[in-house]
C-alpha cells in the first residue's frame, strides 16, 4: 500500500479511465476524479470530483492543485496531450498518458523536450509495454538493426475512445500509412500486406497484417538507436477493429476485464544476432492501467532514470518494471 498520495485522472470516467482509478485505489492511492462532463464524474463510485475542460487551463489548474501527479486517460490525444502537459508544468508535477495515437505521441517528444518534470506519454498496452519489452530483450546492446513486434490479440473490440483517436490519427495522416524505415517516420501510400507470423506456443503460426503500426514506431526510437522498427496485428483483431459494426468491450470478470488475452512477441536483431521476450496478459484496455499506475508509484518514489519527456524504457529499469506487472502480465524470454 501507498501513502495517500492523490493522483488526478483526466478522464475518469472513460472505459480506460475507470481501470486506473481502480488500480489507483488498489496501490493506495486517492484519485482526484476529473474530464469535461461533470455527470458522467458524478456517476463515478467515489472519489473527489474536479471538473474540467482542455479549453479552459484554469479548471485545468484547479483540477490538479495540491495533487501528485496526472494521468490523461482522455482522447483524442491530439487533443487533450498538450493542454494537459502544460497544466501538469504549471503544477510541477509528473504527467503520465497512455496515447495509442502515433502522431500525438511524437508531438508530446517534439514540444516538450525541456520539460521541467517527467512526461510520460504513451505509457499503455501500445507504446509503453512494447517499449519495455524491446528494451528489456536489447540488455547490453545500445543499438539494434530491427525492432518487431507482433501483437497476438484474440481479438479487438475497441471503445469509443479508440476509434475517435483512430479517426483524428487517419485524417492527419491524409489517408497514408507511417512506418519507421531508415531511421525516421516515413508516410506512404502502401499499406500493410497479409503475412505470416511464427509465435511462441500455444499460438503457433497465425496470419497477421505487417506494418500494422503502432507507437512502439515513437516510443522505442526515442531512446534506442535503430534502423526499422515494424509492428505486427494477428488478422482477426484487425478485422474486428475495422469491422463498420465493431462492439465495445463485454466485462467477463469480477475487475471488469473483457475475454481478449493477449501475447506480444518482440524481436530485437543486431548484427546478425537475435533476441526475444513475449509477454501474455488478458485485456489490453484493463492491463494499461497496472503500466500507468507502477510509473507513477516510481516516479514518485524517485526511481526514474531521467526527467523532462521520456518513455518508459528509457525512465526505468524494463526488466525490472516488467516484474512488478505479475500478475497482469507475464513474461518470458525466449532463447
Amino acid at each position: 500500500m501507498e501513502s495517500g498520495q492523490r493522483v488526478t485522472v483526466f478522464g475518469a470516467y472513460g472505459h480506460t479511465g475507470r481501470f486506473v482509478v481502480a488500480e489507483l485505489v488498489e496501490r493506495g492511492f486517492v484519485p482526484v476524479l476529473s474530464g469535461r462532463d461533470a455527470s458522467k464524474l458524478a456517476s463515478l463510485p467515489a472519489g473527489e470530483i474536479r471538473q474540467a475542460s482542455i479549453d479552459d487551463p484554469a479548471s485545468l489548474d484547479r483540477a490538479l492543485a495540491g495533487v501528485a501527479a496526472v494521468i490523461n486517460t482522455a482522447g483524442p490525444f491530439a487533443d487533450t496531450a498538450a493542454p494537459v502537459i502544460e497544466a501538469a508544468l504549471r503544477a510541477g508535477i509528473p504527467y503520465v498518458d497512455v496515447a495509442a495515437e502515433i502522431e500525438a505521441n511524437a508531438d508530446t517528444f517534439a514540444r516538450f523536450t525541456g520539460a521541467n518534470t517527467v512526461v510520460l506519454p504513451a505509457m499503455a498496452f501500445y507504446g509503453g509495454l512494447g517499449d519495455l519489452l524491446a528494451t528489456a530483450a536489447l540488455g547490453d546492446w545500445t543499438s539494434a538493426d530491427e525492432v518487431h513486434v507482433a501483437y497476438g490479440l484474440s481479438s479487438w473490440h475497441p471503445t469509443a475512445g479508440t476509434l475517435a483517436a483512430g479517426k483524428v490519427s487517419r485524417d492527419r495522416r491524409g489517408g497514408k500509412h507511417v512506418r519507421f524505415a531508415g531511421g525516421r517516420l516515413e508516410y506512404t501510400d502502401d499499406g500493410g500486406s497479409a503475412m505470416k507470423w511464427e509465435f511462441p506456443a500455444p499460438l503457433g503460426e497465425r496470419d497477421v497484417i505487417g506494418e500494422f503500426t503502432m507507437a512502439d514506431v515513437v516510443t522505442i526510437p526515442s531512446h534506442v538507436k535503430v534502423s526499422e522498427v515494424r509492428t505486427y496485428m494477428a488478422a482477426e483483431a484487425a478485422k474486428d477493429l475495422l469491422a463498420p459494426d465493431s462492439t465495445a468491450p463485454v466485462a467477463v470478470d469480477d475487475l471488469g476485464r473483457s475475454s481478449q488475452t493477449f501475447l506480444v512477441d518482440v524481436i530485437v536483431r543486431s548484427g546478425g544476432e537475435e533476441r526475444r521476450i513475449v509477454a501474455r496478459g488478458q485485456d489490453i484496455y484493463a492491463v494499461t492501467a497496472p503500466l500507468a499506475v507502477e510509473a507513477v508509484r516510481r516516479i514518485l518514489a524517485g526511481q526514474n532514470r531521467v526527467s523532462g519527456v521520456a518513455s518508459a524504457g528509457e525512465l526505468f529499469d524494463a526488466p525490472d518494471f516488467l516484474r512488478a506487472l505479475a500478475p497482469h502480465i507475464t513474461v518470458d524470454t525466449v532463447l
